[in-house]
């Protein structure tokens, strides 16, 4: 175990209950392991430790990290995702600023317009927008009104370049202090999936990605009931029922998934996106074989 900065010493002020398995002030190991693709969108997962270790550092918590050479590279006793340890460390000792989302998307098929986020200040102040080392102009390239971050259609035009899919471009949110919030700019349009066939075994949806990133997936039969592993509800675990694979261009429904669906009984996945598209497919598991269709 890699401990963290110590807390103030003072006695905490109410009882925890623990996950079992986690020590007091221990990270929880779900959200820290280090899987590709991640099952915890990146900004959001800085925004817990950010938080976690402010509540921390208020309580007089020690924090410690888990780390199943995952983290630190015992050879050159460098971290592997420097970034991410950058925001741990910067959080013993004051806070940063972050915002409602780490992207902007742009839709290609759509005229570029205004989009907004929401800061969270954290108790600092807002500095400004940055492109590198070059600040862009209030007014021109975003606008702030009380928590509400704007960048402007002029801006997104630009940044944007010549709208090829993915990540054109990347700005920085600087605050008073603390660390600055990365924002890429996003070029996309709604994922397209295709028909496909299989077995229980191996089964993939052939997916076009379209510059979008997989969230989550829901999977119900036609009575509405939930269908997969995960019973109580409709949303399946990412990694564990289903998986992106975004080199080769297809979502994996996983052998877990598939084993756990009724036989010749028709499911309903609605795939969420963070551009905060859906778009419905539908499995059916005969015996060993899956088939997927659009419709």
């Amino acid at each position: 175990m890699l401990a963290s900065r110590p807390g103030s010493g003072r006695r905490q002020r109410h009882p925890v209950q623990l996950q079992p398995g986690l020590e007091p002030g221990q990270y929880p190991p779900g959200l820290m392991h280090i899987r590709q693709p991640p099952r915890v969108e990146r900004g959001e997962a800085l925004k817990y430790f950010e938080e976690v270790n402010n509540a921390a550092r208020a309580a007089g918590v020690t924090t410690a990290l888990w780390d199943p050479f995952s983290y630190l590279n015992r050879a050159t006793m460098q971290w592997r995702d420097p970034a991410l340890f950058a925001w741990i460390k910067s959080s013993w000792t004051t806070r940063s600023g972050t915002a409602s989302f780490d992207k902007v998307y742009v839709p290609k098929s759509s005229p570029i317009a205004a989009q907004t986020l929401t800061l969270n200040l954290n108790g600092t102040a807002f500095r400004g927008l940055w492109q590198g080392s070059t600040q862009l102009l209030a007014g021109r390239d975003y606008t702030v009104s009380g928590s509400r971050l704007t960048p402007t259609t002029t801006a997104l035009t630009r940044l944007t370049g010549n709208r090829a899919y993915g990540v054109n471009s990347t700005l920085q949110a600087r605050f008073s202090r603390g660390l600055p919030w990365s924002i890429d700019i996003v070029t996309n349009d709604a994922p397209v999936l295709s028909n496909s066939t299989g077995t229980a075994d191996v089964f993939t949806i052939p997916t076009q990605y379209r510059g979008d990133a997989l969230a989550g997936m829901e999977a119900t039969y036609a009575d509405g009931s939930n269908a997969g592993p995960i019973s109580r509800n409709p949303y399946q675990e990412f990694n564990q029922a289903f998986s992106p694979d975004y080199p080769g261009g297809t979502t994996i429904l996983t052998p877990a998934f598939l084993a756990a669906l009724h036989d010749n009984a028709p499911v309903k996945l609605t795939f969420h996106y963070y551009s905060g598209a859906t778009v419905t497919y539908h499995v059916t598991k005969s015996g060993g074989s899956v088939t997927g269709t659009t419709s």
